[in-house]
């Protein structure tokens, strides 16, 4: 199945981070998002034409975020969009992260 099938499973913590060597293998479904933070975070810059396409694909994130219960760090501006994920209870990476990533990356293909 693939990742942007799949659906976040909440996190109560107590589950060990993934390793970087996992990351880097897990990150290879979403290549073009980056491990920063010694492979501790996920982070992607979009980039639009505007401010508002920008804020658009922000708000449509921002719905993902609610309807996964996972919840990115997300900057903006003019012709711009991060996001950077993580999970936060655990510190790490979880495969909920790539999920994430991944149907992020299916919403910016509708822009």
């Amino acid at each position: 199945m693939s990742l942007s099938a799949k659906t976040c499973t909440p996190c109560r913590g107590g589950v060990e981070p993934m390793g970087p060597a996992d990351a880097e293998n897990m990150r290879k479904e979403v290549p073009e998002w980056s491990l920063t933070h010694q492979a501790t975070r996920l982070e992607r810059k979009f980039k639009f034409s505007d401010f508002a396409t920008a804020n658009r694909f922000v708000d449509r994130v921002g719905e993902l975020a609610e309807e996964q219960g996972h919840h990115p760090d997300i900057t903006f501006g003019w012709g711009y969009a991060t996001v950077e994920i993580w999970t936060h209870k655990i510190g790490g990476l979880h495969e909920n992260d790539f999920i994430f990533a991944a149907k992020t990356d299916a919403i910016y293909a509708g822009f």
